[in-house]
């Protein structure tokens, strides 16, 4: 059985509560996991920001929505009880409760008609038919954003200069913490040419160790052939450690490869550069941040 929404966990949420017992948001998602038959993997799978579970996060919305409604109310933090409202729903043996039932509750409809107003313009609300969360929803726009920047940097890297491509490669590794200072790294990268071997940059500040760079602006997808002529170029070098950029991507059988030699080799394809690139701010720049904020119940606690 797939994930289900939020809005078919509000009655059995209800149900759940229907003892008139106090219960927790904790207590509550195990048990309808457990009625949904969710498995592991579905109960561990996470919201695109990586942050909180889909299915904790869909049936603390349905508590939400039922709070809102008057359906619910919370007693402290994390628990929650049935009110008489919520008696009186479940009293009418409802086959089904969503958010347009919800809507017959004066509390529940100036909760959903609240508007958010960016200087003289407003945003319309949230069709109440919708299936995900509010913060589903904001995160699957937010990823769709980001995968359509990601395309479009790619696409900019993939025409520019070579000459900026070696450069970007410099300045990216820089970010992630990697080749000391950028005047240092600038000085190694592009020193070489030499055996498949592009460059040479510091693994840390200290410059411990070495890591051989080989960049390549290709369209074609990068086989086993040229990364094994790489690590062939590291052996020469008794180097250790190697990074392969390409702005297309790498074969299986590559990606294999690698899995399988002493020599550490990490390989980055276009998809993965265009995403550190947005991770590390390079080649982007800020257009607008948006913080969501949840209640501090431990402040309104009495001392």
């Amino acid at each position: 059985m797939s994930i289900p929404d939020y809005q078919s966990l509000l009655l059995p949420l209800l149900g759940f509560a229907a003892d008139g017992k106090e219960h927790s948001l904790r207590e509550a998602v195990d048990l309808l996991a457990q009625r949904f038959d969710l498995t592991p993997d579905e109960r561990r799978e996470l919201l695109p920001s990586g942050q909180q579970e889909v299915f904790n996060n869909r049936v603390a919305w349905a508590s939400t929505y039922l709070r809102k409604a008057v359906l619910l109310e919370s007693t402290r933090r994390g628990y929650f009880r049935i009110t008489a409202r919520g008696v009186s729903v479940l009293g009418e043996s409802p086959t089904t409760l969503d958010a347009r039932y919800l809507e017959r509750f004066s509390e529940f409809r100036e909760f959903r008609s609240r508007k958010v107003k960016k200087e003289t313009q407003e945003v319309p609300e949230t069709p109440v038919c919708e299936d995900t969360t509010p913060q589903e929803a904001l995160e699957d726009a937010y990823q769709r954003l980001r995968e359509d920047l990601a395309a479009e940097i790619l696409q900019q890297v993939k025409t520019a200069s070579a000459r900026l491509f070696e450069k970007l490669v410099v300045e990216l590794l820089v970010k992630m913490g990697y080749g000391g200072s950028r005047r240092d790294a600038g000085k190694a990268v592009g020193g070489t040419g030499d055996e498949g071997i592009d460059g040479i940059i510091k693994e840390d500040h200290l410059g411990l160790d070495n890591i051989y760079i080989q960049a390549k602006r290709w369209e074609n997808n990068v086989g086993r052939p040229e990364v094994q002529k790489f690590a062939g170029a590291l052996q020469g070098q008794r180097a250790r450690k190697g990074v392969m950029i390409t702005t297309s991507s790498f074969s299986g059988e590559a990606l294999d490869f690698v899995s399988h030699i002493e020599s550490r080799i990490i390989l980055i394809d276009g998809k993965q550069l265009a995403q550190y690139m947005i991770d590390f701010n390079l080649g982007v720049g800020l257009v607008a941040a948006y913080e969501v904020k949840k209640v501090d119940s431990d402040y309104f606690l009495d001392e």
